[in-house]
């Protein structure tokens, strides 16, 4: 039994036949959870260290490699059981779709710190860190998210592959046709 189906077993219905119907988004946002960890600690690694100065460029090598990383994991977990496209096609799909929502994450970060001008000296580190983060990792990924999952399921991984659910209930069984 894999961590989800294990996961999911614990909870009480109604909520588990919903979680079960909406599987892909459950597993989108365990992957988007991860992604956040590895983005959010090399942007504060750098933010703090080398790029002080420059908290976009920090956001955006971030960003990058947590985009890297996600490809990865939802290509091999999130969305394993849908396809129908070429992996170079669809991975070059993935990365300029990721590519559309770094910079949907890193705007509200550009406008809190350049418009609003929420840097040192001008506020205390707190207040900037609090607005940055709010900036870009509430405001941003949600976003970016919502961006991403819609473009996602539509375009990059377009055909559900799987005639069963993967916890061995026939998707009719679950309210999908």
């Amino acid at each position: 039994m894999s961590f989800v189906d294990e996961a999911l077993s614990r909870i009480p219905q109604p909520f588990r036949g919903l979680l079960l119907r909406h599987r892909e988004l459950v597993k989108f946002a365990i992957v988007g959870g991860t992604t956040f960890l590895i983005d959010s600690t090399i942007f504060y690694t750098l933010k703090l260290t080398v790029l002080a100065e420059k908290p976009v460029t920090a956001k955006i090598i971030a960003g990058v490699i947590a985009v890297i990383c996600s490809y990865i994991l939802n290509r091999e977990w999130s969305f394993r059981n849908r396809g129908g496209r070429e992996r170079t096609h669809e991975a070059f799909l993935f990365f300029f779709v990721s590519g559309i929502g770094v910079v949907l994450s890193f705007i509200p970060l550009w406008i809190s710190s350049y418009v609003f001008d929420l840097r040192v000296p001008e506020v205390s580190l707190a207040t900037e860190n609090i607005a940055d983060f709010v900036s870009a990792y509430i405001i941003g990924n949600l976003l970016q998210m919502v961006f991403r999952f819609y473009c996602f399921r539509k375009f990059v991984f377009p055909e559900d592959m799987t005639p069963d659910d993967p916890v061995g209930e026939p998707t009719e069984q679950l309210g999908r046709p």
